[in-house]
């Protein structure tokens, strides 16, 4: 949701894990998080705003005025701005968690429903081709035939490489924290994990450019119940909640 009740046609990825990103945004269009900070500003749904015109507004309050002289020792300016948003995007970090502990060779730190589970995403249910590593995403671009049966679909990556193989393709999340981010895939049109463990279990949507790698999966009611509860194993210690705002410079 954006400005005047406008509504975009992405669902906003989470912070979570977001510095181990290779590229930044759905379809990777930024290199950094820098570089992702300053885009919502400017954006005519989510801000509408101009980056010069941003500066001008915190370069008038004393107390921003203050701070930026203090950290970066110059003026306010769009590239510290960027900096500083990133910066503390960077502190948004999840980590150690029961599946974190099991891999360390901690006993009981996974239920024996959430260990089925790990088989399965290892194995049967294939979710490991894409949601590799500590980070559980391989940065890359996957179709998976999500909006595809649209009049006019999202095309996604292709529209920032013009490569054909890119038609429809969105870059893999990671899956920290996966229940509290609802809701899901690029445009937020699965509400919650059982919605998305039926997509894949069907093979997703057919289009030329689907994804070779998903496929029918024929997953039995218990294997997917056995999968939600690893899915729910991934939930960190270290994810701020409820976060208050500190009080605005003046």
């Amino acid at each position: 949701m954006g400005i005047g009740g406008q509504e975009g046609g992405r669902n906003a990825p989470t912070v979570i894990n977001s510095t181990y990103n290779y590229l930044q945004f759905w379809d990777g269009r930024a290199a950094s998080l820098e570089e992702q900070a300053l885009g919502p500003i400017a954006n005519t749904i989510e801000m509408g705003h101009t980056h010069e015109a941003m500066v001008q507004s915190l370069a008038g309050l004393a107390g921003y005025q203050d701070q930026f002289r203090k950290v970066f020792g110059r003026e306010v300016n769009q590239e510290d701005v960027a900096r500083a948003i990133a910066a503390f995007e960077r502190t948004i970090l999840s980590g150690n968690s029961a599946w974190d502990r099991h891999n360390r060779g901690e006993e009981g730190a996974l239920s024996p429903e959430a260990k089925r589970g790990l088989d399965l995403f290892m194995g049967k249910a294939l979710c490991s081709k894409c949601h590799v590593g500590f980070n559980l995403t391989d940065s890359d671009f996957h179709n998976l035939g999500v909006g595809m049966d649209r009049e006019e679909p999202d095309l996604g990556r292709y529209e920032i490489t013009g490569d054909e193989k890119d038609k429809g393709a969105f870059r893999t999340p990671t899956l920290r924290d996966v229940q509290h981010t609802a809701p899901y895939m690029h445009d937020g049109s699965q509400g919650i994990l059982e919605e998305v463990m039926d997509w894949y279990d069907k093979g997703g949507h057919p289009n030329p450019w689907l994804d070779p790698q998903i496929v029918p999966l024929n997953l039995t009611a218990q294997e997917k119940a056995d999968l939600l509860a690893f899915l729910r194993s991934l939930d960190g210690e270290a994810v701020p909640t409820g976060l208050q705002a500190p009080p605005l410079p003046r």
